[in-house]
């Protein structure tokens, strides 16, 4: 090997470590964007360099960092998948180089009246395209196939990073989301005193758990909690819209089964394809009575002070968003006696992989008793205390006082 391959032997390792660098792990990620962006001009001798996402609604790639292009992110520029130059190489799945280009090759502006030549990859993850990477020059050039690997390998590690921020930005909205659809804090209600917990399942963030406590026009209380299936952003967002309905259709009707025939029909029309268990309970003015229906969900606790904890023995029918003709939906009432603890809960509480959900219900029986809802609340949990749950858990809990 003569001193000219050993070189370029070198070179290319200096330009693969600087963009595997694992000090760029360190950094958050959109520093690690910008960073690794600055390496890739850098290395390649390009003017500039940008990082598009896909948007998988919208099916459009998104600037999210750019080097020697910042008003592309600041415009808030949306390039269809298929269109332009990043839209090709999304679409075609491969690197594409334009020595020359022409008035019709980019869709930006700004890349049509500065850039003269164009590399662009694709970002994958696990087999899907998620964005695209390109590179430009101001002046014209020939790329190499050490530009593209190097690029590419580039991308690779974006992909990582693009995965992450995806995934923090729906978290964060999820989280904020659930947050200001829970009640902050539980009024002080007259005759009864009220408690719950709510802890997102590990790895996912929040999902479409919910509890719910509000006072109707007639001195009733309404009771709620439900599940929507799925985790994330998405499953969040069908829960908001399913609470916000089913607090109108209490407002209409008197009849917990009722309400939630109401609420099925809207789940089947607007909400297609999204399962939902839910319970509603109505609790009476003057705290005697418990009237409710159950969708699907886990039956609720009644620990009466002298007895044994159990299961209430009400009618579990079908969840919301099955399709059934006329699915008969019942309203059960329960006496609710004086020192009473009324405890409901999603399926996070007792299920677990590795046994029956029956194993977890007896437990929980075993460890709430008709005490204040906050120590019942505080007992709940501890049946899941030492394993980290794989799905939400919600507590609510209401005493007669």
């Amino acid at each position: 090997m003569d001193s000219a391959e050993v070189t370029s032997a070198g070179e290319r390792l200096r330009r693969l470590e600087a963009v595997a660098d694992s000090a760029l792990s360190r950094l958050d990620v959109a520093d690690l964007l910008d960073e690794l962006l600055d390496r890739v001009c850098d290395l390649i001798d390009a003017d500039t360099a940008a990082i598009l996402l896909l948007d998988p609604n919208t099916r459009q790639l998104v600037p999210t960092a750019a080097k020697g292009l910042g008003d592309e992110v600041r415009r808030g520029v949306r390039i269809p998948a298929g269109h332009g130059f990043a839209g090709r190489i999304a679409r075609e799945r491969q690197p594409i180089v334009l020595t020359e280009v022409g008035p019709h090759d980019v869709v930006s502006p700004l890349l049509a009246e500065r850039v003269r030549s164009l590399l662009g990859v694709p970002i994958f993850a696990a087999g899907d395209v998620i964005g695209v990477l390109h590179v430009g020059t101001l002046l014209p050039r020939a790329f190499t196939d050490d530009d593209i690997r190097l690029l590419q390998l580039a991308a690779d590690r974006a992909s990582a990073a693009g995965q992450i921020r995806s995934h923090q930005i729906e978290q964060a909205a999820a989280l904020a989301l659930q947050r200001s659809l829970l009640p902050p804090k539980l009024s002080a209600l007259p005759g009864l005193a009220a408690a719950a917990r709510y802890e997102p399942g590990h790895g996912f963030g929040v999902g479409g758990d919910w509890y719910d406590l509000f006072t109707l026009p007639s001195g009733w209380l309404g009771v709620v909690i439900g599940d929507v299936s799925g985790h994330g952003l998405a499953s969040a967002v069908v829960m908001g819209r399913i609470r916000s309905a089913l607090r109108a259709y209490a407002l209409i009707s008197g009849d917990p089964a009722e309400v939630l025939t109401l609420l099925d029909q809207k789940v089947q029309h607007f909400e297609a394809g999204s399962l939902t268990t839910c319970l509603y309970a109505m609790i009476s003015a003057d705290r005697e009575t418990v009237l409710l229906s159950c969708a699907g969900h886990l039956r609720p606790l009644l620990a009466v002070p002298g007895h044994l904890t159990a299961l209430l023995d009400v009618p579990v029918d079908p969840p919301l968003g099955i399709i059934r003709r006329r699915a008969r939906r019942r309203s059960t009432a329960v006496d609710f006696a004086p020192g009473s603890l009324l405890m409901c809960y999603t399926d996070g509480l007792v299920e677990r992989r590795d046994q029956i959900i029956d194993v977890g219900i007896k437990a929980l029986t075993d460890t709430v008793h008709a005490d204040d809802p906050e120590s019942a609340c505080t007992a709940a949990m501890s049946v899941v205390a030492g394993r980290t749950p794989s799905d939400d858990i919600a507590v609510l809990s209401l005493r007669r006082t």
